[in-house]
């Protein structure tokens, strides 16, 4: 599904490069769980993926379903089934939340040369997931994420993911600013995505999400690379006793290379 093979990537603006040999595969249907200090790059990454401009790809490649993605831009490469969500989703008043997941399902729909939905069957789309994410339909009758609680936010969002189906989805610390009950929620959403032709890749710095959204492989970025990966006894052992030893272990296995 996903291969990222020797990539470097620096910010645009200044010329900061934030990742520095990245290497990583997710196999179809692979729940991958992102772990790492703050700085190490793990939200870059998932900017990256998608296509942000902010970022400038400048050595090694990203390849999805064996295509590789750097020169398609974000909207082609949403077309192709790839959806990030982000730790912060932006606000967009004047548009309506129901009017915005119209727009993006047809619009994602013609992409795969599918018709438009009709009103009734888009309704009864939206619903159905609304319902599963304990959504209040009178919520998607408001601006996208204007006045949105922390915890409704998250739940917008697996809910365009929900509808628009996609085949690789990057959660980019989807807990962050959840209580206990939203998490709950949305871990929910998220596994009843699972499927044998969905990647997931969660990004996260805490182990408590990944006890709702159970990871089949952990990886451990910092600096801008992966530096160890293993299975979901990874992200307990991290809880338990840091990040300091798998660093250390790192530094020293540079060292002797």
């Amino acid at each position: 599904m996903l291969e990222i093979k020797n990539l470097h990537a620096r910010i645009a603006e200044d010329g900061t490069e934030i990742i520095r040999g990245l290497n990583l595969t997710v196999k179809d249907g692979e729940v991958a769980a992102i772990m790492g200090p703050n700085g190490s790059g793990k939200s870059t990454l998932s900017y990256i993926l998608a296509g942000r401009e902010d970022y400038e790809v400048t050595e090694g490649d990203i390849l999805y379903n064996g295509e590789s993605i750097l020169d398609l831009d974000p909207a082609e490469r949403a077309a192709k089934g790839i959806f990030l969500a982000f730790q912060y989703p932006m606000e967009i008043p004047g548009v309506a939340t129901m009017e915005f997941l119209k727009v993006a399902i047809n619009a994602q729909r013609k992409a795969r040369g599918e018709e438009e939905l009709k009103i009734p069957e888009l309704l009864r789309r939206v619903k159905e997931a609304s319902s599963l994410l304990s959504m209040d339909m009178a919520m998607l009758k408001r601006p996208l994420n204007v006045g949105f609680s922390g915890g409704e936010k998250k739940r917008a969002e697996i809910l365009q993911m929900t509808l628009l189906e996609p085949s690789l989805c990057v959660l980019d610390e989807t807990d962050s600013g959840l209580d206990i009950d939203a998490l709950k929620i949305v871990s929910e959403g998220v596994n009843a995505l699972r499927s044998p032709d969905r990647s997931i890749v969660v990004i996260t710095h805490y182990q408590r999400l990944l006890d709702y959204i159970v990871p089949d492989s952990v990886h451990v970025l910092y600096k801008g690379r992966v530096i160890k990966s293993g299975d979901k006894s990874l992200a307990r052992q991290l809880e338990d006793n840091g990040y300091a030893e798998i660093i250390g272990e790192a530094a020293e296995t540079v060292e002797t290379a």
